[in-house]
């Protein structure tokens, strides 16, 4: 029996080894990936905002021809038109980035087929630190093969702000909040 544990052990690692070769994990470019947001100020005017730092990995299974995203948005990096709207957006009626700095996605497995095509992803969503599923829609990109970096993947959704705890100013602020994201990837840093 002890003759069989290091051959036992070398068919486990050759075959881990033979796993990660069809496993790719790309990540998110933060320099050119971005995230927005619209609020109906009074229902009808929209107020905008875009966030620049968005992070995270996309992995890539091709021998199950799945993937499956790690996306983190940094809630301090806010830019409206107006500072006032940005210190608000930022503050404890909106985001509350001092407490929780960071949105989160992580999506469910789903088919590569959907980045070539566009389709919807499911995955949880983690706003102000409280987690709901969610789905976006995956728009079909503007070139060949987008996880070559080439074009961004976009993807846009729809939420509740308050089911992530903003119920603040209910009679001028739409409880709905529409999300969108233009990604691209690039191979991930060793």
């Amino acid at each position: 029996m002890r003759r069989l544990r290091p051959l036992l052990l070398v068919f486990l690692l050759l075959a881990r080894g033979g796993h990660t070769q069809t496993t790719q994990v790309l990540e998110l470019d933060p320099a050119r990936s971005r995230a927005v947001f619209e609020v109906k100020l009074l229902f009808l005017l929209g107020l905008h905002g875009e966030i620049g730092s968005v992070h995270g990995t996309l992995n890539v299974d091709r021998a199950h021809d799945v993937a499956v995203v790690d996306a983190t948005i940094d809630t301090n990096d806010v830019h409206m038109r107006n500072h006032v709207y940005e210190n608000w957006v930022k503050s404890a009626e909106f985001f509350d980035a001092t407490h929780f700095p960071q949105i989160h996605f992580v999506s469910a497995e789903f088919p590569l087929q959907l980045l070539a095509q566009g389709g919807m992803i499911a995955g949880t969503l983690t706003i102000r630190g409280v987690s709901k599923s969610a789905a976006f829609q995956i728009g079909a990109p503007g070139c060949a093969d987008p996880l070559l970096g080439a074009c961004a993947l976009a993807a846009a959704g729809t939420i509740r702000r308050s089911e992530f705890g903003m119920r603040s100013r209910r009679g001028t602020l739409s409880d709905k909040v529409d999300l969108g994201l233009s990604v691209f990837v690039r191979p991930a840093m060793p």
